[in-house]
């Protein structure tokens, strides 16, 4: 029966209905089940794949937009491929739901990104179906080529790349080896000119104007058999063939392919939406040898008004009405800001007073709030791709002469420009201000997201200035201090959503580097806390009698002064911090405390040696100890 009258506001496409009735995809449990259908039947299984993804994420969020653009290539390739003998590596997880929902997860998938419940993004730990991890963008061609070589043709491998994935710089090492290695991989771009926002730089520009003749390919593929099975084209003269075949079609187009260019077949841009079509192509492609690339035209959020026409939020809308497109949104207004949002009026307000300051982020505009000031200054803030060595590197190239840069990156994702920061922002010491978001535990994203080791990777670089504003009105400041004359590098890192003041806005005023501060006078026990985890320590510690609270605020330099003082009054001493135990605030403490002679019993809480899971930040904190609850007990217990 129907249970959705599609939109009343938006021009229908699907007529919704009741998980019962769906004809086709109650029939599929595996791909197995996928492939007793005929081809005539694959529209149907889309539209209701597509309609149940809708419906579960109205009610369970998730990256909604990604998914529903790529339903007739997931379909497609579990139709044609053999899997999981036959490999598909995702890039980027956010396409991977309807992939999920077909490979024996149906009835989980309700548990997606929830505590204990199916990972958010695909993993080989969860299902065989799942060949490779894929939190992060651009990873896909290297895994896949790298099964290739495993496999020795033995089984298909095909890397599915897109959501701006191949903008980042793995991607071309991926493709450049490929190019050399011997392998029978099939690359698929899925190309919808978007990865949270719009599709930036000159790849994008590029796949816009690619073009190859379809009859053309069609022609050549038969030619291309023919000949292979005359025994007149091996490899050496399927490589010398191609090199004249792209020559001649350069010469024509006036336009040349840096994929065949680089000896990997191409073949598109051919619509990603038409599932007999695709289906076609695949079973063309399957079999043939060497490297080779499907180019796909879709459109992110396909099938759903609402996300096709604003795809940035709806990549990741948290709750909606299924049938109206109205998003659930909590009632913000007498809700502190997003520490994000903080960051981006303030940049702006900065950059209004200081004309050096530039802004630039990989591929996180509107995640990041800097496009605050992308609207009001467009050209002094970059969007460089999802690129985050080169996003460093160009802040430092900007900085070198006399910029000030404040390059945005979530934190996990900084991990990428590890390099970056250490060759070519600290060895010069060059002013740029790298704001680290989305630090220590981000929630249902997982172990690939959650900001977990930038304290610990980032404390044994020369030069670097390190530290985690407690509230907004801290935030404020120290990014006010660090684009002052003189300060050097300066990382300032903090978390996803919201803070706790809801008078977020204040006065600049200057934080001297490398000086905490005492929230609270005590006798017994000393608590040393950085960034917003001191406000759970705060909680914990309200009604408890002689314990001091410090707010460290800098990893490094450390704050001397206090440490001096709690080292001579405290015999036991609590450091807390959301980032890993090993190697951050707890073991600078440690390690300062034995270099200058003092042994009190130093407690340190932080997240544990294994990956955390994911689920919500509240849950978390309570499993690695790091909510006011576990707070409280390791300050009193003896």
């Amino acid at each position: 029966m129907v249970f959705l009258s599609l939109y009343t506001t938006f021009a229908p496409k699907y007529t919704y209905v009741e998980q019962k009735d769906f004809e086709l995809l109650n029939k599929i449990q595996y791909p197995s089940d996928l492939r007793k259908l005929s081809v005539e039947q694959l529209p149907q299984l889309c539209d209701e794949l597509r309609q149940d993804i809708v419906r579960e994420l109205s009610v369970n969020p998730g990256h909604l937009a990604s998914s529903l653009g790529v339903v007739e290539l997931t379909v497609a390739l579990h139709y044609v491929f053999n899997t999981p003998e036959d490999r598909i590596v995702w890039d980027v997880g956010h396409q991977a739901y309807g992939h999920k929902i077909l490979t024996g997860r149906r009835e989980q998938f309700c548990t997606n990104r929830k505590l204990h419940g199916l990972r958010p993004f695909p993993s080989p730990e969860e299902s065989d179906y799942d060949a490779f991890i894929c939190g992060h963008a651009s990873n896909s061609i290297s895994a896949a080529l790298g099964m290739a070589v495993a496999s020795s043709g033995q089984r298909r491998v095909v890397a599915v790349i897109g959501d701006g994935a191949m903008s980042g710089g793995l991607a071309f090492e991926g493709l450049n080896n490929a190019s050399s290695s011997p392998n029978d991989m099939l690359i698929i771009l899925n190309d919808n000119n978007m990865s949270i926002d719009r599709s930036v730089g000159g790849m994008k520009e590029y796949l816009l104007g690619l073009n190859t003749n379809e009859t053309y390919n069609r022609l050549r593929f038969k030619a291309s058999r023919w000949l292979h099975a005359k025994g007149m084209l091996g490899d050496d003269r399927r490589n010398g063939l191609l090199r004249l075949n792209n020559a001649l079609k350069s010469a024509i187009s006036h336009q040349q392919n840096i994929f065949e260019g680089m000896n990997i077949r191409y073949f598109g841009p051919f619509d990603g939406h038409n599932i007999k079509e695709l289906v076609r192509i695949l079973r063309q492609l399957k079999d043939m040898k060497g490297p080779k690339l499907l180019h796909l035209h879709t459109k992110k959020g396909h099938g759903y008004a609402p996300a096709e026409d604003y795809k940035p939020v709806w990549h990741a809308p948290g709750k909606f009405n299924a049938e109206t497109g109205e998003i659930i949104k909590d009632d913000a207004r007498n809700k502190p800001q997003k520490y994000q949002d903080v960051f981006g009026h303030t940049l702006l307000e900065l950059a209004e007073h200081n004309p050096r300051i530039v802004g630039v982020t990989p591929a996180m505009p509107t995640g990041c709030s800097m496009n605050i000031m992308m609207a009001a200054m467009p050209d002094r803030t970059f969007d460089v791709g999802i690129a985050e060595g080169h996003a460093v590197t160009f802040s430092a190239g900007m900085a070198k002469d006399g910029l000030q840069p404040f390059c945005n990156i979530y934190s996990a994702f900084a991990q990428r420009a590890y390099d970056n920061i250490i060759h070519d922002v600290a060895i010069l010491r060059l002013p740029v201000v790298l704001c680290l978001d989305r630090a220590g535990l981000v929630g249902e994203d997982g172990p690939t997201h959650h900001g977990a080791f930038d304290l610990a990777f980032l404390r044994p670089i020369p030069n670097l200035t390190v530290c985690s504003p407690m509230d907004e009105h801290e935030l404020r400041r120290l990014m006010y201090t660090a684009q002052l004359p003189g300060k050097g590098p300066f990382v300032i890192r903090y978390p996803r959503g919201g803070g706790v003041r809801k008078d977020w806005h204040c006065e600049f005023a200057e934080i001297p580097v490398g000086t905490g501060r005492k929230l609270r006078d005590g006798s017994d026990v000393a608590v040393l806390s950085i960034g917003p985890i001191g406000n759970d320590v705060a909680t914990a510690i309200s009604d408890l009698e002689g314990v001091a609270h410090y707010d460290m605020r800098f990893l490094k330099p450390l704050d001397e002064n206090i440490l001096m003082e709690v080292a001579r009054r405290f015999r036991k001493v609590v450091v807390v911090e959301n980032g890993v135990r090993t190697g951050g605030l707890g073991s600078a403490v440690l390690e300062w405390m034995s270099d200058h002679g003092y042994s009190p019993q130093v407690i340190r809480l932080g997240l544990p040696d294994h990956f955390v899971e994911h689920g919500t930040v509240a849950e978390l904190q309570k499993i690695v100890g790091l909510d006011a609850a576990s707070i409280r007990q390791a300050v009193t217990t003896n």
